[in-house]
């Protein structure tokens, strides 16, 4: 039986939708020496890789949860600090979050 006034999620679509609007489901950034490094958009990311970085307790935990081991080492050889990659990370929720609001429409 039909339902008036309702439309139906697609799940792939709706996901697709949310990718395409986010930039992708990986964030890719770019070093001051111009290397690009990425890590899992948040709203894609897997379950080990999200809880890894909730459960880090200071700047570099988190930092080195988020870029996993051989990013960490080329972010830190790069000069950057920890606090960059939380600022950075702050900013992709922040995106995340006003692309949300704009949600993709239903089909």
């Amino acid at each position: 039986m039909s339902k008036p006034n309702k439309k139906r999620y697609r799940l792939s679509e709706v996901k697709q939708q949310f990718t395409e609007a986010l930039g992708g489901q990986e964030v890719e950034f770019e070093l001051d020496n111009g290397e690009v490094l990425t890590f899992p958009h948040p709203l894609f990311a897997d379950d080990e890789w999200s809880t890894a970085v909730d459960d880090a307790e200071s700047s570099r935990e988190k930092a080195h949860a988020i870029l996993g081991d051989e990013q960490y080492d080329k972010y830190v050889a790069a000069g950057h600090s920890d606090n960059d990659i939380a600022l950075l990370f702050l900013a992709v929720q922040q995106d995340m979050r006003d692309q949300v609001k704009k949600r993709p429409t239903r089909s």
